[in-house]
């Protein structure tokens, strides 16, 4: 029983059945012009139960990982995370050499590979497309709209903004049709588990053209994609081919009969967004969905009587309160020291997560090397706090906290349940609270990366395995979402990025743990693993560590 009191019961044989209403309807409807015939009813289709819509479908442009999730099974990056682990393995690239001061990396392309509207992929389409990231302009430029370009390239052949660094990148040649030669403007030893990321799927250049995949209106906190690449015609090279979108409804894929490799075994995949985890749980009890991400704990032991498949995703991931120093109180480090203090990090653990979760003590998960423990130092202390913002000298301090809805992660499963117990706790240490909720896509993420959020609640999965991805990814430079500069932070990373020998990466790594816990912009409060679950007609389904990114190719119904 859940602790809402609503029983998650239903027989084993409702879980067990394959030929489900809701796919069945969804078959039935026409497809989208151009689009491949849709499956009937008697072929393999998976119905997926997603926490939310995606924010967008072109790859180059999203951040979450509900969009991760569906445009992984669209595009096809040229290397890619090893099925259940963290490791690189071949993608669209069957092999690769790293120069010896590791600014150039050159691929070999697989032969024969297509993209969905029947182009080549060739090594000058990718270089196109590695161009095209680069040369982005306006609104594109913004880490909330190309958030993995300026995370991972850092910046564009014209920044139009003093936030923006050098770009990592340094160009693109295709020697033949299978080569390319990416060239670096200095060594990384991260880039290429970077490549792995969705945000780096390779994209049909004609269809990119032709469907303006670099329209954008609106502003940098609400950007408005104006084109229709990202919207209705998203074409890669990957095992599914987009279908149709209806938002609040579902999202389509059918099985792309003319891929290069072994063919998907489904023959078409819904995703449908059901928002909280007790009613994805329902979802599959009652059939009408096959699969979900992020179930509730407290729902693991009903959901395995009944039947259901539970599967455990690692935990590599890390949630944490972040501060915005946009805002001035923010800026205040006593403030910050304060909240440190004030938070009992045990109790929402402890309250509020599941089997194998623990207390955070830095901003990567403790499997991660050059991890350290150096946030163990804020244990919960309402006396300390209380004496920091006494000393800090703002007087009836305010903070206003946003919280997200519509949204449910392995690090924050229940973030209503999370707000109110910080908010508790920051209230006994002498704060006054100003809730803020959003839902999480857009209005959510956007508030918070553009730095509007003083208080806030976010998390990370992974993306790949490489500290780079955790330290790097939010401080290594200036960013709108924590809007502070520490040149020493930001120089410890950047030379932890470029050091070749592991040995010294990893001291770096726990000298930038040592550097963020005495400086404070955020708390980190939880890692988790989290669960999936499916009904246990469902195969091949292999839940990976690192961000959303799983393959549906080999999943298939019995």
């Amino acid at each position: 029983m859940r602790r809402d009191g609503v029983p998650l019961r239903r027989t084993a044989a409702v879980i067990a059945g394959s030929a489900l209403v809701l796919a069945a309807a969804a078959c039935g409807d026409d497809p989208a012009p151009g689009t491949p015939r849709a499956a009937t009813a008697q072929e393999p289709v998976l119905v997926f139960a997603s926490s939310a819509d995606p924010a967008i479908l072109d790859p180059a442009f999203h951040s979450d990982g509900e969009s991760s999730r569906v445009t992984s099974q669209i595009f096809e990056t040229l290397v890619i995370t090893e099925p259940g682990g963290t490791g690189v393995a071949p993608g669209l690239a069957e092999s690769w050499k790293v120069s010896e001061d590791a600014d150039t990396y050159t691929f070999t392309l697989r032969p024969g590979v297509r993209f969905h509207d029947g182009e080549p992929l060739t090594a000058a389409a990718v270089c196109a497309n590695f161009e095209r990231w680069y040369n982005f302009t306006g609104l594109a430029q913004s880490d909330s709209v190309s958030y993995y370009w300026v995370t991972v390239f850092r910046g564009f052949a014209k920044n139009e903004s003093g936030t923006l660094r050098k770009s990592l990148y340094g160009g693109c040649a295709a020697p033949d049709d299978r080569t390319v030669e990416l060239r670096l403007t200095e060594p990384s030893a991260a880039v290429l588990s970077a490549l792995t990321l969705s945000s780096f799927g390779i994209a049909s250049p004609r269809a990119l053209k032709a469907y303006r995949a670099d329209e954008i209106a609106g502003t940098a906190d609400s950007p408005r994609f104006t084109g229709t690449f990202g919207t209705r015609h998203p074409i890669g090279t990957g095992p599914f081919r987009f279908a149709r979108w209806i938002r609040g409804d579902r999202l389509e894929l059918v099985r792309n009969d003319d891929y290069w490799g072994e063919k998907a075994k489904l023959s078409k995949i819904v995703f449908r967004p059901i928002e909280k985890a007790a009613d994805r749980a329902r979802a599959l009890l009652a059939g009408s969905v096959h699969a979900f991400d992020y179930a509730d704990p407290a729902d693991l032991e009903a959901l395995k009587r009944a039947g259901a498949q539970v599967l455990e995703r690692a935990s590599f991931n890390m949630g944490y309160l972040g501060f915005s120093q946009k805002t001035e109180i923010m800026r205040n480090r006593r403030i910050r020291q304060a909240i440190a203090h004030a938070i009992d990090r045990d109790r929402i653990v402890g309250t509020r997560y599941g089997p194998g979760a623990k207390v955070a003590q830095a901003f990567m998960p403790d499997s991660m090397w050059g991890h350290s423990e150096d946030f163990a130092g804020y244990g919960h202390d309402v006396a300390e706090a209380r004496r920091l913002v006494a000393e800090s000298g703002v007087s009836e301090p305010t903070l206003e906290f946003c919280y997200p809805s519509g949204v449910s992660r392995a690090y924050m499963v229940d973030p209503e349940g999370n707000f109110r117990l910080m908010k508790a706790d920051l209230e006994a240490a002498g704060f006054t609270v100003r809730p803020r909720t959003l839902p999480w896509s857009p209005g959510y993420l956007d508030a918070a990366r553009a730095g509007d959020c003083p208080l806030y609640l976010l998390g990370w999965n992974s993306d790949f395995g490489d500290p780079d991805n955790f330290l790097g990814t939010f401080f290594q430079s200036f960013s709108n979402q924590w809007s502070f500069r520490n040149e020493k932070i930001f120089e410890v990373l950047d030379r932890a990025e470029k050091e070749p020998e592991q040995a010294v990466r990893e001291k770096l790594y726990r000298r930038a743990n040592a550097l963020l816990a005495d400086f404070v912009p955020g708390v980190p409060y939880a890692q988790s693993p989290s669960f999936s679950a499916a009904a246990r007609n469902v195969t091949g389904w292999t839940p990976s560590p690192v961000l959303p990114s799983d393959s549906f190719a080999r999943v298939a119904l019995r």
